[in-house]
């Protein structure tokens, strides 16, 4: 008989773990061997039960699915990752592909499509969607900002000035105003007001 393919499911739904777990395991050729609630859950379990596909939900608690797929692909790289995501920008999507993710479906596909997609990466192929793919194509990722531009540009969008800024980390104007330059580089924004837009859109603000 042949071998099945083993399932880790990670989602932080657990109405969404418990349905993709019944319908998974009523294919003959696929057995679910564990489920986790979020990624650093995940990266437990997949590190212990080493699955061949890991279903990872992109949006998750503690660690999101780009994160854990990173850290999971470097401990055990011959597992494979199929990303489910209703997340509507493609900063976390491309940072798990370009992690070693083969594979990234968004949740409203269809169950047939799905359970291909598994069978897909499986066997070692690619198995992202075209509307993925689109996506990606049409909102470029932006460059991961550093920590401290991350905090710059949180004191951005609280409406604090130049000053404001530097007197916040203790730095000068003229470094505030290098790191806002880097900022707008990174996200593509041509004004402080886009800046924040585009950050709130992709969800890199931590207000």
């Amino acid at each position: 008989m042949k071998k099945k393919i083993r399932v880790l499911i990670a989602d932080d739904h657990a109405i969404v773990r418990m349905g993709l777990a019944s319908l998974l395991n009523a294919e003959r050729d696929i057995e679910v061997v564990g489920e986790a609630e979020n990624g650093e859950v995940a990266i437990r379990k997949a590190i212990k039960l080493r699955p061949d596909v890991l279903v990872m939900d992109l949006i998750m608690p503690k660690k999101d699915g780009s994160k854990a797929t990173a850290e999971i692909l470097d401990t055990i790289p011959d597992t494979k990752v199929l990303l489910l995501t209703s997340f509507g920008t493609s900063d976390g999507i491309a940072h798990a592909l370009a992690a070693g993710a083969t594979g990234a479906l968004m949740k409203n596909t269809d169950f047939t499509e799905f359970v291909s997609a598994i069978r897909i990466v499986a066997s070692g192929g690619r198995a992202v969607s075209k509307e993925i793919d689109q996506l990606i194509a049409d909102d470029p990722p932006v460059l991961d900002l550093t920590q401290r531009q991350q905090e710059i540009l949180s004191s951005l969008a609280r409406g604090l000035t130049n000053a404001d800024i530097a007197k916040q980390f203790t730095i000068r104007e003229s470094s505030v105003k290098d790191h806002l330059t880097a900022i707008f580089t990174k996200l593509g924004a041509a004004n402080r007001s886009e800046a924040i837009s585009i950050a709130l859109r992709k969800h890199l603000l931590k207000l």
